[in-house]
């Protein structure tokens, strides 16, 4: 099947008829190659039933953005080894790769979750972006702290920071050492004290006409819930809160789904924001208000730890999971713009 356009929300499927699996994810322009590049968490696997949350890293390409071309693992599950962090059983989420010019090294930043407590970053290298990837550290917890979701950048003159969520409380802004593998001492807290569902997690940057962009999302699980976007200029600075980006979104869910790229057709002023669809079996279907409530009652005490969080072992048992994340789809909708705010209709269907 050979697609002509973008239908949010349905099953994409590669040139080889298989579900598209790559999931909290990234894309990209190779300027080389002239392709686009897709690659994220390979759910194959998976299934809720077992112990596997990840199959590895996998990367598809494309030249037209509807029909990708799956070209395997770019880092692979290690299934042998309970103590690596690419064990499938660990939450492996949200890979990021940045290229660095100083090096000419491509360094790939996982978020890796083992147990309820053990939150913290793997950092990897390789000569290619096809990899193969090597660690450079294996269990890092940037400024010692814990992390969650997180996105990466790098501008023209190479200095390249970190967004992430430092759970449940805050949102920090490393900036990286020049190498791209570590974060230096310079950092920024912003969206400080919130809890969930309100506190802000899957920071999503990207920038226009000189201004830059997060989109965040809120914290309810897989429970989908309302978006922000704020604008600033410096990433340390003050960041200006934009509110719902989502139009006519009455559930309240941002159509269902949790940005995770934003990308720019090359060539042109068109922006596209992409999302994972987590769980289509509640698309429509507002964060409830029990849930809301369970939430507000869980978090009612909570006190966040702001104490150094040190590395410690993983964990010497597999975990069980419960959610089959292999059947999530992709919602990809076009970006308008009032005035700098950026905002994100509905389109059951829609053309480059």
């Amino acid at each position: 099947m050979k697609y002509s356009s973008i239908k949010p929300g349905t099953v994409w499927k590669d040139t080889n008829g298989n579900p598209i699996q790559a999931h909290g994810f990234s894309v990209f322009y190779n300027e080389q190659e002239k392709l686009w590049y897709w690659y994220g968490e390979n759910k194959e696997k998976t299934d809720g039933k077992g112990t596997i949350w990840h199959w590895g890293v996998r990367l598809y390409t494309s030249s037209d953005l509807y029909n990708w071309e799956d070209k395997g693992l770019i880092i692979p599950p290690q299934p042998e080894d309970l103590t690596s962090p690419l064990h499938p059983t660990w939450c492996m989420d949200r890979p990021h790769i940045l290229y660095c010019k100083k090096t000419g090294k491509y360094v790939a930043w996982l978020k890796i979750m083992a147990g309820e407590v053990s939150l913290f970053m793997s950092v990897l290298t390789s000569d290619r972006f096809e990899g193969p990837y090597t660690f450079v550290n294996r269990i890092y917890k940037p400024l010692d702290m814990d992390t969650g979701d997180f996105c990466l950048h790098a501008d023209p003159d190479g200095k390249a920071y970190i967004w992430f969520e430092r759970p449940h409380f805050q949102l920090i802004c490393a900036t990286l050492t020049d190498d791209y593998t570590a974060v230096t001492g310079e950092y920024s807290v912003h969206y400080d004290g919130l809890l969930p569902p309100m506190t802000t997690e899957a920071p999503t940057y990207f920038e226009r006409n000189g201004k830059r962009y997060l989109f965040t999302s809120g914290t309810s699980g897989y429970y989908p819930n309302p978006s922000k976007v704020c604008m600033f200029t410096d990433p340390h600075g003050e960041y200006t809160d934009l509110g719902d980006p989502f139009i006519g979104d009455k559930s309240g869910t941002s159509f269902s789904s949790q940005i995770t790229r934003v990308i720019r057709v090359r060539g042109t002023d068109q922006y596209i924001a992409c999302a994972d669809r987590w769980m289509p079996q509640w698309y429509v279907k507002p964060l409830s208000k029990q849930i809301i409530s369970g939430m507000e009652r869980h978090f009612k005490d909570y006190k966040p730890d702001t104490s150094p969080q040190k590395a410690a072992p993983l964990p010497d048992t597999p975990q069980r999971h419960k959610e089959n994340t292999s059947i999530s789809r992709y919602v990809w909708l076009t970006i308008e713009w009032e005035g700098d705010k950026p905002v994100i209709r509905w389109q059951k269907e829609w053309s480059i």
